[in-house]
């Protein structure tokens, strides 16, 4: 088996965080950068990281908006995904501002790229935006979770938990954000039964599905 497969034979969901054990300042910019180099839609990243350090706030958000799971206030790091809320012409002009600026592409020779994002993306209903968003941000969430297995760091993707308190408690409308999933980041306690257990998955016969 490669490095790669046992990697993910190692990780699971982690149920009961370690909380004496934080991660390092090191391997923190890693799994940030990691998840600041994400793949996205046109590459239009609609979707930003809360880094929630206080723990008050984390406690808070355990007991009232995050249905009393652990994780929330035990793991070293709590990491929220939350989608821009607000996608218009004025967010797609200051993405197509800063291709021009890193690329050294004048605005000129981007106007065929600026009306295709429009066309498909800032001129549909703002129900379809937000969930095209939130979509988005669930690739920045593989990514790492991936780069953390392979770092030998334990996480859990979360999504029992009040959006809309999640937002309370953050203020996360005043910046036309919105919760979209979570992720905690540590080391496992040893006590975590959830270790041991075997993976549950489809067999490879009733997963893959080929077409000649």
């Amino acid at each position: 088996m490669s490095d790669i497969l046992k990697e993910y034979e190692w990780r699971y969901a982690t149920k009961k965080f370690d909380a004496s054990k934080k991660i390092s300042d090191s391997d923190m910019f890693v799994l940030k950068e990691a998840m600041r180099m994400a793949p996205s839609s046109y590459g239009m990243q609609p979707y930003e990281m809360i880094i929630v350090e206080n723990d008050k706030v984390r406690q808070e958000l355990c007991e009232k908006a995050g249905m009393n799971q652990p994780q929330i206030k035990d793991a070293s790091h709590l990491i929220v995904f939350a989608n821009n809320t607000k996608i218009d012409e004025a967010y797609l002009t200051d993405y197509i501002d800063s291709i021009s600026k890193v690329r050294n592409i004048s605005k000129e020779d981007l106007k065929g790229r600026h009306q295709l994002i429009s066309s498909a993306v800032t001129q549909q209903s703002e129900d379809w935006i937000k969930n095209w968003a939130k979509n988005q941000a669930y690739i920045g969430l593989g990514n790492l979770l991936a780069t953390a297995s392979r770092m030998q760091i334990d996480a859990c993707p979360m999504e029992g938990f009040s959006t809309e308190k999640f937002d309370e408690i953050l203020g996360l409308a005043n910046k036309n954000l919105s919760t979209a999933v979570l992720a905690t980041l540590g080391y496992r306690d040893h006590a975590d039964a959830a270790k041991d257990q075997k993976k549950v998955r489809k067999s490879k016969e009733e997963f893959f599905n080929y077409i000649s």
